[in-house]
């Protein structure tokens, strides 16, 4: 199809609530931000012969109108194409990989996505795979600063059934976190609703009474792997829901706040966390392959939990496989 032709395309099984921004660059990785707001702005990009935003979610089916576009620049003067040592970078992260599925094992300080301050993140090293509907699609996320397993789908079939398995809470997730004291009792569960707020000049989550505006039901498991004396423990964390910043909110909540963690704090985990960054670690994820089966994926200590371990003498010997009690069924 001629390029300068005024096209419409449909968003595909495994596109579904994807931003129409973010849409478009997967097509055409040359279009910038601005670019995509003019079009937008102008009504020559539509959806279902509606005006959007570059914000707006799309579905399944949703026919996408899309203009005349610039051309690409030359290979040479594009300024946003991934250099070799952040193509390395990228492959280097690489913790499993095959025709479906890409499993990155996430470092400390890099977001997932980007914003208006962040040009370096894991969407953008995807281009190592390739450009277009080749580009491997994120189904799930970590906070900047947690580290450990990130799931992706490389085809939009396996990007919809991983993402599937998510909100269908068919996917096992478990943290280990290192955390201010010691949980009393060391097992149980924490249910408690969650909000985001204003705080000040910034947004926090916060724990919210199930009525409040935008709460939203959260619920932990948590269990005590070790713990050095009543100074610090070793948590294994499974979240059942996954809302932002779920396992920092809930521990702070219960009194023992996640060490290294500047935005949900007390007064005795800032002591506890002199030159330690946060003690969040995405360890394991289980979840159904996209071709069948179950495919299981373990992330080695990150350098900023093992400066944790060492501080307070834990070794991951003392770790059990299932730290969790079995859960009656509803």
């Amino acid at each position: 199809m001629d390029k300068k032709e005024v096209r419409t395309l449909e968003v595909a099984p495994g596109e579904e609530d994807s931003r129409l921004d973010r849409w478009l660059k997967r097509r055409w990785p040359h279009l910038n931000h601005v670019q995509i707001h003019k079009l937008t702005r102008s009504g020559q990009i539509r959806v279902d012969g509606a005006r959007v935003k570059p914000e707006t979610r799309l579905a399944v089916g949703a026919h996408v109108r899309v203009p005349p576009l610039p051309d690409a620049p030359e290979r040479g003067e594009r300024e946003d194409r991934l250099s070799p040592r952040d193509t390395a970078f990228a492959r280097s992260l690489v913790l499993y990989e095959d025709d479906e599925v890409l499993a990155l094992n996430k470092p400390s300080g890099l977001a997932v996505q980007g914003g208006t301050k962040t040009t370096r993140h894991i969407d953008r090293l995807l281009s190592a795979w390739g450009e277009g509907v080749v580009r491997p699609r994120l189904v799930h996320r970590l906070d900047r600063d947690t580290t450990g397993v990130l799931v992706l789908g490389k085809t939009p079939v396996a990007a919809a059934r991983l993402a599937g398995a998510f909100a269908k809470r068919r996917a096992e997730k478990t943290y280990w976190a290192i955390v201010a004291g010691q949980p009393r009792p060391s097992q149980g569960v924490i249910e408690l609703h969650l909000a985001k707020k204003g705080v000040g000049d910034r947004e926090m989550v916060v724990p919210a009474e199930p009525k409040d505006f935008g709460a939203e039901p959260a619920e932990t498991d948590y269990a005590t792997v070790s713990h050095a004396a009543n100074r610090a423990a070793w948590m294994a964390l499974r979240p059942h829901t996954g809302r932002t910043h779920q396992l920092r909110v809930h521990m702070k909540a219960i009194g023992h706040p996640i060490l290294g963690d500047p935005k949900y704090a007390n007064e005795g985990s800032v002591a506890l966390s002199a030159g330690l960054k946060l003690q969040l670690h995405a360890r394991r994820l289980s979840l159904p392959h996209p071709d069948g089966g179950m495919l299981v994926i373990e992330a080695p200590l990150s350098p900023e939990m093992k400066a944790g371990f060492e501080r307070f003498g834990f070794n991951e010997s003392e770790a059990n496989p299932e730290p969790f009690r079995p859960r009656k069924r509803r």
